[in-house]
């Protein structure tokens, strides 16, 4: 009898115990999928945080809709020119923005041993800041990547800038004070507009060592620059006199009204013809920088050329 009572009380314990430990695992379950729960909705969250704080960024960039109609400001042909090419100075430059509503009217570029660096004065107080990269980097920029505005002595906005090469492409976002927005812009500073002695190992092929006597020449000139579509006439006739040289260049157009030379404004001649003019020629087998301004468009427009007279077509005439 005891045998059995013994027996019984085995039993019930053994079943006592596989309930507890049935217990356990379910009470185990049942916080393993609570956790699993749980990350799924931390996951979930930060998701929606990031998706806020990109739909924040993203509402601080002025998109397309919000903009003037942007020009391509970079030409074809450009091939970037670093601080290295370069000589130490302190240079006049002009610098062309691919948006009307961010117009820089004076430049000073500074090259220091390989390193650029411009100071551009604005024509309105429009910007409180400038990144030098795309609106949506500067919207995850610190506060110290970003530039401020000085006034100069006349009032005008200043903004220092570094420049990584001339003749490229640089972005740049300016944050508008009155829409609290990044503009996307590009500017290139043109290394058309720097004068002859800025540049390293520049050689130029002159009329003093060609040795050529004073007389009328031919030679052909090509010209580069703008959209490709205005040309000069070829070959140009020069005048040689006491070791420089003046050049006739006739157009392919009507609507010049007068160029620049080294910063020297050159009117046209009065003809007939196409636009003509008399200019001085630095020199042969490099590509001359020149400005002409033209009429054919719905204001007078300045645009950027080159011209390359080739020495090795120089025909002395009769």
């Amino acid at each position: 009898m005891k045998k059995l009572q013994v027996s019984a009380m085995l039993a019930l314990m053994l079943a006592g115990s596989m309930a507890f430990t049935g217990l356990a695992e379910e009470t185990e379950l049942e916080t393993e999928a609570e956790v699993t729960a749980g990350e799924t909705a931390d996951a979930a969250l930060e998701e929606e945080t990031q998706e806020a704080v990109s739909e924040s960024g993203s509402s601080q960039v002025a998109d397309a809709s919000e903009m003037t109609v942007q020009q391509d400001v970079v030409e074809d042909g450009m091939v970037p020119i670093y601080g290295s090419d370069l000589v130490d100075g302190v240079y006049p430059v002009e610098v062309a923005s691919s948006s009307s509503m961010f117009k820089v009217v004076d430049c000073e570029l500074t090259v220091q041993d390989g390193e650029m660096t411009a100071i551009m004065t604005m024509s309105g107080d429009g910007y409180l800041k400038l990144f030098m990269g795309t609106g949506a980097e500067a919207v995850q920029a610190s506060e110290e990547d970003y530039i401020p505005f000085v006034e100069n002595a006349e009032g005008k906005q200043t903004y220092e800038v570094p420049v990584e090469a001339l003749d490229m492409g640089m972005d740049c976002a300016a944050w508008s004070k009155r829409k609290e927005k990044w503009y996307d812009r590009v500017l290139v500073f043109k290394s058309s507009s720097l004068p002859q002695n800025a540049f390293t190992n520049l050689e130029i092929t002159t009329a003093e060592s060609l040795e050529l006597a004073d007389g009328t020449y031919q030679a052909e000139v090509m010209l580069e620059g703008g959209s490709g579509k205005a040309s000069v006439e070829s070959p140009a006739v020069l005048e040689v006199k006491d070791g420089k040289v003046t050049a006739t260049i006739i157009w392919s157009s009507k609507n010049y009204d007068y160029m620049l030379v080294d910063g020297e404004k050159y009117e046209m001649l009065e003809t007939d013809g196409n636009s003509t003019f008399e200019i001085p020629v630095s020199g042969f087998d490099w590509k001359m920088p020149i400005v002409a301004d033209t009429i054919a468009m719905s204001t007078p427009h300045e645009i950027d050329y080159t011209l390359y007279f080739d020495s090795s077509t120089l025909v002395q005439e009769d």
